[in-house]
């Protein structure tokens, strides 16, 4: 059986240093790179050239030295018996014409040592190596130094600055190169849209998360419940689904290698006729404990969640909407932070009623103490760090935005994490940004807590928050994007490498109203930036849509689950929304 055809990797460079040679009969020639190495695996990738008659069907086999197993491959069939590999050509490559070169890559466990010898359907290749970059670890990543610091624009929005890009890295393959996709067949249809604020499309949330040891979990709502889909470190089906009968919402996932925890919504009975929020936990197949963070003792319920739930090895982080039903916050809508053991017993931390009427959540897990929190408040007006405080008037401040009734942008960052952290403890965030040129006290609002924002644009734009640490924002946010005539949706960003992957949607053309703007998609779009806020990949738009949290694997490599489609975003969503019967799985490499 093929390991996997699903994923590209990108080798490191450098000189080529002959290993092996047989002279000019050989006919054909191997490239082996070790790409990045870390505790217990590495990066690696094959570039094999044909310099004789053309080959059918090629097979080219080696033999690992010391044990290494094939975790996955990309662009190629790859499979292992014992000590042995074969990667065979796959779709359009299985046919090698003389002098055209194939490149393959792949990740691998054990150490880095390098098989020898290499055959092309049997006849021995010259091979040529390339040297090994240094042991890191693959999440590691730092600050940069203050002198690359962004650039401010000449005419920068109040509160915000533009990013100056600097010259890609010095490996130039192409995001696009990097990433590619397979399918796996579900068990029922997904609805993928959702209508959103003034009842425009968005995605459907499908969370992707990896269990330790680089298994991974796909959770995503059907008709029956919340399906989560078993994947292998492949990233192929590993067993049927489990599935949370009657929940709602896929409102955040934790993969263990043992099972999941899902925060999600089931049945309740309150006076609203409303959902509460549930913590559930799966082991081997089992449920472990179903554990209800809304209630009468609460006063609160959840009709919808827009939410975040991390685990730091002992507890859970749930964050998410509650809606007040009964006592001082009756009617209001607020969120709640609650913490849970592993064996569902909640602990102390958090809070009952946080941002008002919040229109964004995104969390961060921490080994001790309080989470690190963000959430838009639309009385505060902005973007604020709810860590350890919920969001007192004193809250601090990364963004004013016009935020009154769901202004802010919709989804932001409850469907896409949202909040990464460095090495160093600097934290990141991205939105979708309308920008300020004022923020005054609302002259209307007797209490003087509210404040009115004049927003800089009737589009959304790409922003991005640093924080020093986790309650002190480091500066003005920076615009990645800035374009007038184009809105910008369902942004996202993830850890990447030493870097931040941000991504978001173009709805060209835009024609803005009451806070949402319609158009035509323009496409999705990848960048990598540094943790200054500076490109070092520019864009790319690439045919893998983002609908959820994004997995960050092992080795470092990124995946994530999502509908092979096209949003449209010309009209408001009216009617239900199409199904797929596979989810699309994409995989980049760092």
């Amino acid at each position: 059986m093929p390991i996997t055809t699903a994923v590209v990797t990108i080798a490191a460079g450098g000189a080529l240093v002959p290993v092996l040679a047989h002279g000019s009969e050989a006919t054909c020639r191997v490239t082996y790179t070790v790409g990045r190495k870390w505790d217990g695996g590495f990066q690696g990738s094959l570039a094999v050239t044909n310099k004789g008659k053309t080959a059918r069907n090629w097979a080219l086999t080696f033999a690992f030295p010391s044990g290494q197993k094939v975790v996955r491959g990309s662009s190629a069939d790859w499979s292992q018996k014992g000590a042995k590999v074969t990667v065979r050509g796959a779709g359009a490559t299985r046919t090698l014409a003389k002098g055209r070169t194939a490149r393959t890559a792949f990740t691998a466990s054990g150490t880095a040592a390098r098989p020898s010898a290499f055959k092309l359907n049997g006849a021995t290749c010259d091979s040529v190596k390339t040297p090994a970059p240094t042991t890191s670890s693959p999440s590691a990543t730092s600050r940069p130094p203050a002198s690359t610091s962004p650039t401010a624009s000449p005419t920068p929005s109040a509160g915000t600055t533009s990013a100056t890009p600097t010259t890609p890295a010095s490996d130039k393959t192409t995001l696009a190169a990097r990433l590619s996709v397979s399918e796996v067949t579900l068990a029922s249809p997904l609805s993928y849209l959702q209508s959103g604020y003034n009842q425009m499309a968005e995605w459907t949330r499908v969370d992707t998360e990896a269990a330790p040891d680089g298994t991974v979990k796909v959770a995503w709502p059907a008709a029956d419940g919340i399906h989560v889909t078993p994947l292998t470190a492949s990233l192929t089906r590993a067993g049927e689904d489990t599935v949370v009968k009657g929940a709602k919402e896929v409102g955040g996932l934790v993969a263990h290698d043992d099972g999941f925890a899902l925060l999600t919504r089931v049945p309740d009975t309150n006076k609203w006729d409303e959902t509460a929020a549930a913590l559930v936990r799966y082991k081997n197949g089992s449920l472990a404990f179903e554990k209800k963070l809304t209630g009468t003792a609460s006063n609160d319920t959840s009709p919808v969640l827009d939410s975040q739930l991390k685990w730091n090895g002992s507890k859970y982080g749930a964050y998410f909407v509650v809606h007040g039903a009964g006592g001082w916050a009756d009617g209001h809508f607020g969120d709640k932070l609650a913490y849970v053991d592993g064996s569902g017993a909640t602990q102390d931390g958090g809070w009952d009623w946080g941002c008002s009427h919040n229109e964004g959540i995104a969390l961060h897990a921490e080994s001790s103490g309080a989470f690190t929190s963000l959430c838009f408040d639309d009385w505060r007006s902005g973007l604020m760090v709810s860590t350890g405080i919920a969001a007192p008037d004193d809250a601090p401040v990364v963004q004013r935005e016009e935020c009154w009734a769901g202004y802010c942008g919709g989804t932001y960052p409850g469907n896409a994490g949202g909040l990464v952290k460095s090495a160093d403890g600097r934290y990141a965030t991205a939105w979708a940004s309308r920008g300020s040129t004022a923020a005054v006290k609302n002259p209307d609002d007797s209490s003087g807590r509210g404040w009115k924002v004049t927003p800089r644009t009737d589009t959304h734009q790409v922003a991005v928050a640093f924080l020093k640490d986790g309650s002190t924002p480091d500066g003005a946010p920076v615009r990645l994007t800035d374009d007038p005539k184009t809105d910008h949706v369902n942004v996202r960003i993830a850890p990447y490498g030493k870097n931040l992957l941000v991504s978001w949607e173009d709805v060209t053309g835009a024609v803005c109203k009451s806070g949402t703007c319609t158009g035509k998609f323009g496409g999705t779009h990848l960048r990598v930036i540094d943790y200054a806020g500076r490109t070092v990949v520019p864009d790319e738009v690439v045919d893998a849509r983002i609908a959820g949290d994004i997995a960050v694997l092992p080795d470092g490599s990124l995946t994530w689950a999502f509908a092979a489609a096209t949003p449209d975003y010309s009209t408001p969503m009216t009617g239900t929304s199409p199904t797929v019967g596979k989810l699309s799985i994409a995989h980049l490499t760092d």
